[in-house]
Order: structure tokens, then sequence, then C-alpha cells
């Protein structure tokens, strides 16, 4: 397996971590009252928009040739450490 192949396997599992945790996170909002329900739906929009830039990264990734994708990893990183701050960040406030 080439490294980029295992970068891409790297960030598919991260990337299917995050589903499910956008997934229960949904499921605390829906038991959240109506106040704060706003609020928390706001908070996994955005998630979800993370997650899709995350997704095209990915995509990048895996459309191009040769040496290309070391290039494309450096903006690749940027993007998933923000998605994994904010879902870091949005577990301590539905856990709150």
């Amino acid at each position: 397996m080439s490294l980029k192949d295992e970068y891409v396997a790297k960030l598919k599992a991260q990337l299917d971590e995050w589903s499910a945790d956008i997934d229960v996170l949904e499921a605390k909002v829906r038991k959240a009252d109506v106040e704060l329900r706003a609020k928390y739906e706001e908070q996994i929009a955005a998630l979800k928009e993370k997650r899709e830039e995350a997704k095209v990264k990915l995509s990048e990734i895996q459309a191009s040739a040769g040496e290309a994708w070391k290039e494309l990893k450096k903006g690749s990183d940027e993007a998933w450490e923000a998605i994994k701050n904010a879902i870091a960040e949005a577990r301590k406030k539905f856990n709150e």
C-alpha cells in the first residue's frame, strides 16, 4: 500500500468516525429542550459543512496524480484539524 493509499484510508476512517459522532450529537439535539435545540442545530449544521469540506479535500487527494497529493495533503491537514476541533468543542457543549 502506498503512502497516499494509507493516508486516504486514514482520512476515510476518520470521516466515518466523525459521521458517527455527528449522528450521536443529532440524537442529543432531538432530546434537548426547544431553546437549546436551535443552538445545537446550528452547531450540527456547521459540523456537517466542515465534514463536506473534508470530503472534498479527500476527493481531491484521491484524484491527484503522482506526487501532487503531497501538496494537497498540507491543505487537507488543516481542514481535518478544523473539523476535529469543532467536533471536540461540540461534544463538550452537548455534554454540559
